[in-house]
């Protein structure tokens, strides 16, 4: 191994040296927030690397020269290992007898009462459970971990007590990651040798010191093969990663507002980042930028849902396609709380009737006729039908026609956004025709009834910009932050429909939410059968 050229330095007022070395420039993104144990002598230094930090520094607790380049060395070594484990990032396979030689080494460290430090307590209770005791003087890392880890045996648990111990002691042997499967594997030896170790400290609190048959049993480390990895020469920028991803998605049936959420989210990992290089994201880079976004309020909802399930699909394309090395966002998550719910999510009647009458008396001004008619119409056709605010702001003049005595709205893709991309018909209920809602598209010009877009143009800014009218048009009747305009309307029409004996087979047909069952997705919901519900649906009786 070739070991960087760095020279011991001494510092003013200390008579013990000081350990001095830069982090290399290919790893110091992945270098940040990584938790070390540096050997120093025959003692661990636990070092912290900070995300501003340039270098490594820390004390050799010598002053004594020959001592001062034995342990130069030491720390030297070490380090290097870690650099290089940072850049052979690709997640390794562990064999089971590697993840028990590992487990091996902490069982030595810890249940040898001359080398540990002060270790908490453990009686094996008759249910099989361990009750754990400290105190003051025991190591809080390692009661810490005890305590969680005998706690429960999921993975989540074992993760959450053991992973930063596998993560530091995989460091020391040059792994930066293994794959998951290995990772769980090693989790669970580390507590079982956990367990071995409160009994082995047990027996020696006992007065029992004769010779450890359990350390026999683990076999000595072999490390496994750790290859280069092929990297592409040329670098892979962050936003050139989703274009590239969307090309493929695209075609594949992905929808444009998937792309404008993913690439909005990576062009701010970006910007966090201060670089713009796919292959330097660590997954450290990928939890401090999910920190950060918290710290800035953003709730863990769209943390997860959307900067986490970004980076976890584009940056698996990009191992798919080989592109990048790993996925860096493969084990990130964030934890979400239990929301509190303070209401239903359903508009209640006197809001519903608030709304609609703010609806029904809105005058034109000054603003444009198309957004005028959005605020006139689109509560009514929300409420009528359940929909989604967006499908029906998008509804064009050719989507309503006629069948006989009945009227009939298409809600298609072809218009713009509908979820799942899948066709629905919806009957229109009578009070819309009665309030003169056909008349209205039978004076429209062709196209778009709400948008006001030039035809063969992109429609999504000025469909978001609409929605976002109609949305500020509801809260100015309806205040309470915890109901969603236009999104409470869905929860109503359903509560409604239940209460007028439509079945919820029909309801979910208008409303286009998927078949509860495999069974309930065979068949169609006619359009006869919608009339025959939409008759028993109650009119919403509001006056301007």
């Amino acid at each position: 191994m070739l070991y960087r050229l760095v020279r011991p330095m001494q510092r003013k007022g200390s008579s013990k040296h000081q350990f001095v070395q830069r982090i290399p420039a290919d790893v110091k993104p992945r270098a940040a927030g990584l938790k070390l144990e540096v050997p120093v002598g025959g003692d661990v230094v636990p070092l912290t690397i900070s995300p501003k930090a340039e270098a490594v520094r820390l004390s050799l607790r010598t002053s004594l020269s020959s001592e001062v380049k034995v342990r130069q060395a030491q720390v030297a070594g070490y380090l290097e290992t870690v650099w290089e484990a940072l850049r052979n990032s690709r997640p390794l396979p562990l064999s089971h007898r590697q993840a028990v030689a590992l487990a091996g080494e902490l069982y030595r460290a810890w249940a040898d009462d001359r080398k540990a430090k002060a270790w908490p307590t453990a009686t094996h209770m008759p249910d099989g459970s361990w009750q754990i005791e400290h105190d003051a003087d025991d190591d809080p890392e390692v009661w810490e971990a005890a305590t969680m880890a005998l706690a429960g045996d999921s993975a989540d648990a074992l993760d959450r007590a053991l992973g930063p111990i596998a993560g530091r002691l995989l460091l020391r042997k040059g792994i930066h990651d293994v794959d998951a499967q290995s990772h769980a594997m090693l989790l669970r030896e580390f507590r079982r040798a956990l367990v071995e170790t409160l009994e082995a400290r047990s027996r020696q609190a006992s007065g029992d010191y004769s010779p450890d048959l359990t350390a026999a049993r683990f076999p000595d480390w072999e490390a496994p093969s750790q290859p280069k990895p092929a990297r592409s020469a040329a670098k892979v920028s962050l936003t050139g990663l989703v274009e590239d991803w969307w090309t493929e998605a695209k075609a594949a049936g992905r929808t444009v507002s998937t792309y404008e959420s993913y690439r909005s989210v990576f062009t701010r990992l970006g910007d966090f980042l201060g670089h713009d290089d796919a292959q330097m994201v660590s997954p450290a880079d990928l939890v401090r930028f999910k920190d950060h976004r918290l710290a800035q309020g953003v709730s863990p909802k769209t943390v997860g849902d959307s900067d986490l399930s970004a980076f976890r699909s584009v940056f698996q394309w990009a191992v798919d396609n080989i592109k990048v090395d790993t996925n860096p966002a493969e084990k990130v998550r964030v934890k979400r709380p239990k929301q509190t719910v303070r209401r239903s999510k359903a508009f209640t009647a006197d809001e519903a009737k608030a709304i609609l009458s703010h609806s029904l008396g809105h005058t034109r001004g000054r603003e444009h006729a198309k957004t005028y008619a959005a605020k006139r119409w689109v509560p009514w056709l929300c409420a009528y039908t359940g929909a989604r605010l967006g499908e029906m702001v998008q509804l064009r003049k050719q989507d309503l026609r006629q069948e006989g005595d009945i009227w009939v709205v298409t809600i298609t893709p072809e218009a713009g956004t509908v979820k799942d991309k899948e066709v629905r018909e919806v009957v229109l209920h009578t009070h819309l025709i009665d309030l003169g809602f056909p008349a209205f598209v039978k004076e429209a010009p062709a196209g778009y009834l709400f948008l006001d877009v030039a035809s063969g143009k992109d429609i999504r800014g000025r469909w978001r910009t609409t929605k976002n009218r109609v949305r500020e048009f509801a809260r100015e009747v309806v205040k309470d932050s915890d109901v969603a305009p236009n999104h409470g309307w869905r929860h109503l029409f359903k509560t409604v429909g239940r209460e007028a004996g439509i079945g919820d087979s029909v309801l979910d047909a208008i409303c286009g939410h998927a078949a509860k069952t495999i069974g309930g997705s065979y068949g169609d919901v006619t359009l006869r059968t919608q009339a025959d519900a939409m008759a028993r649906f109650p009119r919403f009786e509001v006056k301007a």
